[in-house]
């Protein structure tokens, strides 16, 4: 493999996970019912409709989930990952099916991995600016709430001080090793992949 094959896959890999991550986005604050006035959803609605608009006309949303932005992610994980094969000389024509088994593999990773940050990001919110009304504060709140919310309920009160994301990152750390982990060694996801995961 070349510098030049290297370079391209990181270019590659680096604007594609970008754009990946703002699409993924799209279909988490639907599911958060996220307020969609603020200007960082604004600027994730602008940066996915041209690609999403096409696609909402063929698959509907269904039950509130945004299906097309959810599509759309896998289908941009699968080129991601069909490129990236391809520059490294591997051939995928006969590894379509696998190669769609470990695109929605890596959106779920990175659906966790947008989960766990946004608790970190949250976390030291909390401690430096509580009660921040910036708007990217109250986007990650708005993120965290529904999966801190099961957490609230079963804790008992602690006088103010919030243990949730503790257990939350538990959580999610385990499904990470557990899940993600297993199911990208059982179906085979070559070692080039791994940063998908």
């Amino acid at each position: 493999m070349t510098g030049l094959n290297t370079a391209a896959i990181y270019v590659i890999q680096t604007l594609g996970s970008l754009y990946l991550l703002i699409v993924l986005l799209r279909f988490i604050l639907q599911l958060v019912r996220a307020d969609f006035y603020n200007p960082l959803s604004q600027f994730v609605v602008r940066a996915t409709k041209p690609l999403l608009n096409p696609l909402r006309k063929i698959i509907p949303g269904f039950g509130g989930l945004d299906l097309a932005s959810l599509v759309l992610a896998i289908l941009v994980q699968l080129l991601l990952m069909i490129v990236t094969l391809t520059l490294m000389g591997y051939g995928v024509g006969g590894y379509l099916l696998q190669l769609l088994i470990w695109s929605i593999i890596g959106v779920t990773s990175l659906f966790l991995k947008v989960f766990f940050f946004a608790l970190i990001i949250s976390v030291i919110l909390s401690w430096v600016a509580p009660g921040s009304y910036n708007p990217g504060a109250q986007l990650v709140n708005q993120i965290c709430e529904p999966l801190l919310m099961p957490f609230r309920k079963l804790l008992p009160n602690l006088g103010g001080l919030d243990i949730s994301p503790i257990f939350a990152f538990i959580a999610l750390k385990l499904l990470d090793m557990l899940v993600i982990g297993n199911l990208a060694a059982m179906t085979g996801m070559p070692q080039i992949l791994s940063p998908f995961l």
